[in-house]
């Protein structure tokens, strides 16, 4: 195994590197270096912004106008664009949608549904757990009935993160009762205007509009909308997760926040010394650092066996729950740095043109918000205790 980049690699590192430095807008770096929040013409700015460049597709082929880089390429990508303070990408369409499509759609959903996702025709959100149904997620009761050349929905899903921008959802729906739970699932593509769906928003403990629930009642879906064969949606399902549950490992974003809060750490003091000296804190701070070097590696290791062709299989579980409890340990040591400020939440002062009376620093206003927001990161794409029990499987084989 051979976790160093060629020169070619960091030839190609210095290449994205300059692109970041004129393509990202300023505010749109100041919102991203300050955890304000993003608009939806933030992130289709952001959007058109790559598309034009040809990179927004980085883990496409060029079959389908993709970069074609391989996976070590999109990792010095992601890499750079956290160091930049560059958004992440909307990863409904791009990275959760395309590679099931890919697989398993046919070409002419491919032909059809892909270059929307480039052009930003088509925002997508993702409809999978449900009340009651959301780690059990083969416990789902929406339903699909086939009628003719049309499947009939109704049901529920919840926690349907930017939902409420989105004019696309790809669903999971119970299509058949016999059999395991898993045998009598589909995967459909629907259309967010269609008479009777309805979108009501969850609010966050934040204050903030980021997840929603989304209801079905006697929704018409065209059956061309199914993507493989009908109850063969779990094996679809799956090869999506873990798509996903790679994206959520984001080393090059934890890279970044442990840089600002070694920052911070020397510049906030207690009992008359920075915090950086501490023992404590201190200790922390090097246990997470160590955490997070392991994780690199990993990641370039699994990078390296999928060069050659290489299944991850459970280290794809490994970095997931790694990924997720490094960025709850940021936010934990971020919110204690704070002090008494991180108590305090103000999400106005992160509005464009609040001229009120800064209490304490800056960082502090989003210190608490970011750390409750950032809880969900061990539940979705698969809590961490369900993968603690898929490496078991995979790696014991109990």
């Amino acid at each position: 195994m051979d976790v160093n980049f060629t020169r070619e690699q960091e030839k190609f590192r210095l290449e994205v590197r300059e692109f970041l430095t004129s393509a990202i807008p300023p505010k749109l770096a100041d919102k991203i270096e300050n955890n304000k929040p993003l608009l939806k013409e933030d992130m289709q700015n952001w959007h058109d912004i790559l598309n034009k460049k040809g990179w927004l597709a980085s883990s496409w082929p060029k079959e389908y106008n993709g970069t074609g880089w391989g996976v070590v390429e999109q990792f010095i990508f992601e890499d750079e664009l956290a160091a930049a303070n560059a958004p992440r990408t909307v990863p409904f369409g791009l990275r959760m949608l395309a590679p099931v499509l890919m697989k398993f759609g046919t070409k002419d959903q491919c032909n059809y549904w892909l270059p929307r996702i480039l052009d930003g025709s088509d925002w997508w959100c993702q409809g999978y757990s449900e009340p009651g149904s959301g780690s059990d997620l083969a416990s789902l009761k929406t339903s699909a009935v086939k009628c003719g050349d049309q499947y009939l929905v109704n049901g529920q899903k919840t926690w349907t993160t930017l939902a409420q921008h989105a004019n696309m959802i790809f669903n999971l729906v119970r299509t058949s009762n016999e059999g395991k739970p898993q045998q009598g699932i589909s995967f459909l593509m629907i259309d967010m205007n269609s008479p009777g769906i309805e979108v009501r928003p969850i609010k966050t403990i934040d204050g903030g509009h980021e997840v929603n629930e989304v209801w079905f009642s006697d929704v018409r879906v065209p059956a061309e909308n199914l993507i493989g064969e009908e109850n063969k949606g779990w094996t679809y399902a799956k090869y999506l997760l873990s798509h996903e549950r790679n994206n959520i490992a984001t080393v090059g974003i934890s890279k970044k926040k442990l840089e600002k809060l070694k920052v911070i750490a020397k510049n906030e003091f207690r009992n008359g010394l920075p915090l950086i000296k501490d023992p404590l804190f201190a200790a922390r701070l090097a246990r997470l650092e160590i955490s997070l070097l392991n994780m690199e590696t990993t990641n370039l290791r699994v990078l390296s066996e999928s060069e050659k062709g290489g299944d991850p299989g459970a280290e794809s579980s490994m970095l997931k729950i790694l990924g997720s409890e490094i960025c709850q340990e940021l936010d934990h040591l971020q919110r204690r740095a704070a002090g008494r400020f991180g108590r305090i939440s103000r999400p106005e002062a992160l509005e464009e043109g609040f001229n009120g009376e800064d209490i304490g620093p800056f960082f502090a206003h989003t210190a608490s918000s970011t750390y409750f927001n950032n809880r969900k990161v061990s539940i979705y794409g698969g809590s961490n205790e369900i993968q603690k029990n898929i490496i078991t499987k995979m790696i014991i084989g109990l």
